[in-house]
């Protein structure tokens, strides 16, 4: 029983000592422990030459991964916070993510970048987006995006071992969730959805820690005697459409529950994939809770009124159920 923060780093110590060619890199990641702690003693076993603090230069320290990784390396590269690797996407979208189809699959970029994602709190605007639809956009990259600790672990190592260029998105509030996680060698694969809790009404869809949102409201429901089936993407690219049809051809409904603006995000693909593969199965429109179509306002209130919460997918799921109240 172990936090998300300890799990990601056990994650990256046995993949660092598995394996020399792996190396981190970021802001604060080595003197300081992490800025959040997740990297808490790796300088001292590993040393500065893998486990290397930077400037405050995202589009440098992300481009000397990107060649470290065309050269042979693995790198493993924190951000602070998605928000700030907005500055790094030249190397992430136009290098890391191309580099395998613009050599003609001569070079790969095996490379991770990871960090949270999404709001924290009273962080406002410009600290407070989600950046899985965005990544998710961009061929050659995978995205992978999950709170339980356990998966946290086997995700982080399958991501460290893949050929290609993954982006890994996490939780600042939540990297002190405890969850159970096996020891040792213990690995996720990428692109598999997981069924947090079985049911046979309807299916609520989430990833991240909206995942734990989707939960509470699933365990507020059963109370009223609506089993909801919750399933925690994990992968947002590639995407497990088989896990979302099979509940669909059991539930017959399907609520979808995005932190990221309704906008072409991945709950609009989502929907637009159930129409397309489970158009038949379906017995309501698929439903969507977004966060509001704004920036992220500052004052405590607001914060809560702009984010999804379990009373705004109990009111949805009650919508595709067609009961009142």
């Amino acid at each position: 029983m172990i936090t998300l923060r300890d799990s990601l780093r056990e994650a990256m110590i046995e993949e660092m000592r598995r394996d020399p060619l792996v190396f981190l890199m970021g802001e604060e990641v080595a003197a300081y422990n992490g800025a959040y702690k997740v990297s808490k003693g790796m300088l001292d076993e590993f040393g500065p030459q893998r486990v290397i603090d930077t400037p405050i230069s995202e589009l440098g320290f992300a481009g000397i991964g990107v060649g470290a990784a065309m050269n042979g390396l693995r790198p493993i590269i924190e951000f602070m916070t998605w928000n700030f690797a907005i500055l790094a996407f030249d190397q992430i979208v136009n290098n890391a993510a191309k580099t395998l189809s613009q050599s003609g699959g001569q070079f790969s970029c095996p490379i991770v970048f990871r960090g949270p994602s999404g709001s924290a709190g009273q962080l406002a605007q410009q600290h407070s987006q989600t950046f899985e639809s965005w990544m998710a956009n961009v061929p050659g990259l995978k995205v992978i995006s999950c709170v339980d600790p356990a998966d946290a672990k086997g995700l982080l190592k399958s991501a460290i071992r893949d050929q290609d260029p993954v982006c890994m998105m996490e939780s600042e509030i939540l990297y002190g969730l405890k969850g159970d996680v096996p020891e040792g060698e213990y690995l996720v694969p990428i692109g598999k959805a997981a069924i947090r809790r079985p049911g046979k009404d309807v299916t609520i869809v989430s990833y991240n820690k909206m995942a734990e949102v989707a939960k509470k409201a699933a365990e507020e429901l059963s109370k009223e005697g609506i089993e909801a089936e919750v399933i925690d993407l994990r992968t947002i690219r590639p995407l497990d459409f088989h896990t979302l049809v099979e509940s669909v051809k059991k539930t017959n409904r399907m609520v979808v529950v995005d932190e990221a603006w309704p906008f072409s995000g991945v709950s609009a693909e989502v929907a637009y994939e159930m129409q397309k593969y489970a158009f038949d199965y379906l017995d309501a429109p698929v439903t969507r809770v977004n966060s509001a179509d704004t920036s992220l306002p500052y004052a405590p209130t607001l914060v809560d009124a702009w984010l999804p919460n379990p009373a705004k997918v109990i009111r949805a799921v009650k919508e595709v159920m067609y009961v009142k109240g």
